[in-house]
């Protein structure tokens, strides 16, 4: 079930009549969905589920949902399962022949999407990148070679940290909006390149928060490689890794990876 993240009046009448009808809610932090119930006049009890306990008591809820209890799954705000715990209940209340039905209301992903002005005919949502490591590097190469746009949440600490990464790896001048907390009383959407956008968040990081959308890359097609190794020289000049070169060559020219690879190592 969504619930607001930001705005109560985002709350559905669906969603407040499914809760009072609930055996039990079950939720990311209790305290937090104790304000949402007494705001709405709901006496329901709260069960705690969230990611370190989910392993531990989900068999137990499946049982409950066997003996005809319903269950209501919420997360702090937004849509559960959105880099949300909540997918192992879901899958195995699914697997016990259990009926899952969706309670649709706010989700910050959607909001942010629709409000970007970018073109959302498709998308890819990649939720919290990876830290550091191989994954990180791979979701970063993944969503630099999009053709359509990509939607990432971020640490407002980390913002201007993750631009200029993505601006290194090749992506600097394709169009972005930083959203920021939305549907709230300091809602904003900061718009301009990923580089541009960087260079602000670092100097200034955000507070609250925060959802990336960034424009799919538009590659020009039939690159020669006599173009592909000068537009590596030039990078090179700059001081680009071979890594970051690769990923420009395929992201901007549309090189195949390993075209791109081996002139980034000439």
């Amino acid at each position: 079930m969504s619930t607001p993240i930001g705005n109560m009046g985002d709350f559905s009448f669906r969603a407040v009549e499914t809760l009072r009808s609930v055996a039990a809610v079950l939720a990311e932090d209790t305290r937090h969905t104790r304000h949402l119930l007494d705001r709405y006049e709901i006496e329901v009890p709260l069960v705690a589920y969230h990611e370190h306990n989910e392993a531990r008591t989900t068999p137990r809820l499946v049982e409950r949902l066997l003996g005809g209890e319903s269950l209501a799954l919420v997360s702090d705000a937004g849509t559960p399962l959105l880099s949300d715990p909540g997918a192992r209940l879901v899958r195995s209340a699914i697997d016990a022949g259990v009926h899952v039905s969706p309670v649709p209301g706010a989700s910050a992903l959607l909001a942010a999407l629709v409000t970007s002005g970018l073109e959302a005919e498709r998308f890819t949502f990649f939720g919290f990148l990876a830290r550091k490591g191989a994954d990180r590097r791979s979701a970063i190469e993944e969503l630099v070679a999009l053709r359509h746009a990509a939607v990432l949440y971020e640490a407002p600490a980390r913002v201007g940290a993750t631009l200029a990464e993505l601006a290194a790896a090749g992506a600097d001048g394709r169009e972005t909006v930083v959203a920021r907390e939305l549907t709230k009383q300091f809602e904003e959407l900061r718009r301009g390149t990923v580089a541009q956008l960087a260079a602000y968040y670092e100097r200034t990081p955000p507070r609250g928060e925060v959802v990336i959308v960034i424009a799919g890359s538009s590659i020009p097609t039939g690159a020669s490689e006599d173009e592909l190794r000068a537009r590596a020289t030039a990078l090179r000049a700059e001081g680009r890794s071979a890594r970051d070169i690769a990923a420009v060559l395929s992201a901007e020219l549309g090189a195949p990876r390993n075209l791109a690879y081996r002139l980034a190592h000439e």
